[in-house]
């Protein structure tokens, strides 16, 4: 393969650019080269512990800059890292058994046996130069590219999180591959929100550390207060984000009275600077992503992938088409059989088999070669754009032996604002149900019937929902129904509406 760009992560000084840690209150900001010399001081405390080549280390905390010191330190130190989200796992002594943690770190005050962040702090900074192994130099390490740096869990849809190793190689290929297309620059800033527990997130620390350009670090709940403080330049986001994004630039532009348009509108939120905008991890509204590229003058550029497979497809400037997912990365292949299933293989896989995992898991959905049976319905044009239909197992078959295939259904109903989330069900196999997560509070139920309506109208007869039954509350991470990346939980959402999905006189009929 290329050049080793973790071996450069973790043994070479960065040349310039800044990491920025946003919060609702306020910024922290330092020099990545900063940042490079407080990794190494905890690297050589973690030595100083006994931690090294073989060893584990957990971190469950929010997202804060402890977090990316720690991960830094351990590369140094060809150490793997454990991310746990905060809300689906908790410090215990049995989290630690059953991952085989040496060390945890956790932001949680109340957790005996682990390593409280304030400390990684105090060590960072070099307040702790009794514990930091004086400023003896760190062993020089090479991880080779099939050798696992962290452990990565899914989001958790159903059961418990599935944890995976990432290779080395697989990283490296990524970070290429995403630098060849967007040719971050040092002027650039990237900026990040979800939890660095999701390995993705931390790629773009790497990308700042490799390439010099600046990175900042946020939460969601921070995100917008953060965006025209920091002036980003590029925004890595989930689509909910550019769904809760449009509606309130589309607020701004009906209380505007000075003939603002959505190009002036979409700055107010996002700041001046905004070279492109990212998005994936679930399927995003083309609504959305038209109001940003073609109206606001913002390209958002969707792109594909999965926990097992990394990034896989994505749109980029020269190379972008409406309602793909673009085309396929170097060192990625995507096969799609003849019942329009993708399969993924890649010239370095994450990995070929789950490290944690119920019996027969791994070998549902990789191949003895590390080929990815992704679980979607695909197909790809002739010029080599990758589209996404739906998931295999989101296809529903009514009585009458019609296939229906929901996403793009689902993906009507919410073109509307007033729906933020719709999921469709077949209760009997006779009709079909959607559960929507209304996009305020309270509900606009007559927007809508009025969606309802008029998606009907552009459907079949097999196609047509019978009736919406509308959340209440709506899907959140906090009650369950949605994923760490708000996919919707599609089990869970029908336990909780399960009552209304099958009583034929609940919900908004259809006209």
């Amino acid at each position: 393969m290329g050049e080793n760009l973790l071996d450069r992560v973790a043994g070479s000084p960065p040349l310039g650019g800044r990491i920025t840690v946003a919060r609702l209150l306020g910024s922290q900001s330092l020099p990545l080269a900063d940042l490079y010399e407080r990794a190494g001081r905890v690297a050589r405390w973690l030595r100083g512990r006994g931690i090294g080549p073989g060893d584990r280390i957990g971190i469950l905390a929010a997202n804060c800059l402890e977090w990316v010191v720690l991960d830094l330190a351990a590369l140094r130190l060809k150490v793997e890292t454990a991310g746990f989200e905060p809300g689906k796992f908790e410090p215990t002594a049995e989290l630690t058994e059953r991952y085989g943690i040496t060390l945890l770190f956790t932001d949680r005050a109340d957790a005996p046996g682990t390593v409280p962040m304030e400390e990684v702090r105090a060590v960072s900074e070099g307040g702790r130069p009794d514990t930091a192994d004086g400023s003896a130099p760190l062993p020089p390490v090479t991880w080779g590219p099939r050798d696992v740096t962290t452990i990565k869990f899914t989001s958790g849809s159903t059961g418990e999180p599935k944890g995976l190793g990432a290779t080395a190689g697989s990283i490296n290929s990524s970070l290429a591959a995403v630098q060849e297309i967007f040719a971050h620059k040092p002027d650039d800033d990237l900026f990040v929100f979800l939890p660095l527990s999701l390995l993705q997130q931390r790629y773009w620390v790497y990308s700042a550390l490799l390439h010099g350009h600046d990175v900042t670090i946020s939460t969601y709940e921070a995100a917008f207060a953060a965006l025209r403080r920091v002036r980003p330049t590029v925004v890595m986001g989930v689509p909910a984000l550019y769904e809760t994004a449009k509606r309130q630039i589309e607020a701004r532009l009906a209380r505007a009275k000075d003939g603002t348009g959505p190009a002036e509108a979409a700055r107010a939120v996002f700041g001046d600077r905004i070279r492109y905008l990212w998005t994936g991890s679930a399927p995003a509204n083309p609504d959305t992503l038209r109001f940003f590229t073609e109206e606001a003058g913002l390209p958002l550029y969707e792109g594909y992938g999965l926990n097992e497979t990394c990034i896989v497809a994505k749109n980029h400037p020269g190379a972008s088409r409406e309602g793909s997912v673009g085309r396929v990365l170097p060192g990625k292949q995507v096969l799609i059989g003849d019942d329009g299933l993708v399969r993924v293989r890649s010239e370095y896989p994450v990995n070929t088999h789950y490290a944690y995992a119920r019996p027969g898991d791994s070998e549902r959905v990789f191949e003895p070669d590390g080929t990815v049976r992704t679980g979607d319905l695909g197909r790809i044009d002739e010029d080599g754009f990758l589209y996404i239909l739906g998931r295999a197992d989101d296809v529903i078959v009514l009585d009458n032996g019609k296939k229906v295939v929901v996403r793009p259904i689902e993906e009507r109903m919410k073109a509307d604002p007033a729906i933020a989330e719709c999921v469709l069900f077949c209760p009997a196999q006779t009709e079909l149900v959607a559960v929507v997560s209304p996009g305020s509070v309270p509900a606009d139920r007559d927007a809508i019937a009025a969606r309802l309506a008029l998606t009907n109208a552009e459907l079949s007869a097999d196609e047509r929902i019978s009736r919406v039954v509308v959340a209440d509350p709506p899907f959140s991470i906090d009650n369950g129904l949605l994923t760490s990346q708000y996919k919707p939980k599609r089990r869970q959402i029908l336990a909780a509406h399960h009552t209304a999905v099958h009583d034929s006189t609940e919900g908004i009929h259809a006209p």
